[in-house]
């Protein structure tokens, strides 16, 4: 049986499952608030939600370049990029995780910057402590190593990854 879902940009009744999504993967996000939440959603560029069974199973939140966003792992492809999409934190519920809607999420985001003509996608994702699952799924979408660096005051080591957006 397939599983029926559907993304959609996310509205404020969203922000409790998106702040509890947020806290169950914590660890290898930064914490998140509403107050933070939304002051974020106002510099962003995309945030959409994925549903599914009638509730929020993910999100993803992205920044253009030049958005006044004080993140350092942002900032460094900032300096170094023109025009991307920084894909801030995107997170699948962990009963939906496998089944494509990361993927559907990034295709969506692609097909966001197509629109909007950028070429680019940038995220990171921690390889000290080693986030496995993600730099599977990096690597399986086309991203490509371009940096690392210290984060999280020092406590991680994050790989800083591109993927050109196919036209």
């Amino acid at each position: 049986m397939a599983i029926s879902h559907i993304i959609r940009g996310a509205t404020t009744a969203d922000f409790p499952a998106i702040l509890a999504l947020n806290e169950e993967f914590v660890e290898y996000l930064s914490p998140l608030n509403t107050e933070r939440l939304e002051m974020l959603v106002h510099m962003s560029a995309y945030l959409r939600v994925i549903v599914s069974g009638g509730c929020v199973k993910g999100f993803l939140l992205a920044f253009a370049g030049g958005a006044a966003y004080d993140s350092t792992n942002y900032q460094w492809f900032n300096d170094r990029y023109d025009s991307f999409l920084y894909i801030d934190r995107i997170v699948i519920a962990a009963d939906c995780q496998g089944k494509q809607f990361g993927r559907l999420l990034y295709d969506d985001l692609s097909l966001f910057g197509q629109a909007v003509n950028v070429k680019l996608l940038t995220c990171e994702y921690n390889v000290q402590p080693l986030n496995e699952g993600s730099a599977k799924f990096h690597a399986s979408y086309g991203f490509k190593e371009v940096g690392t660096k210290l984060s999280g005051g020092g406590r991680t080591v994050v790989s800083l990854q591109t993927c050109p957006i196919a036209v």
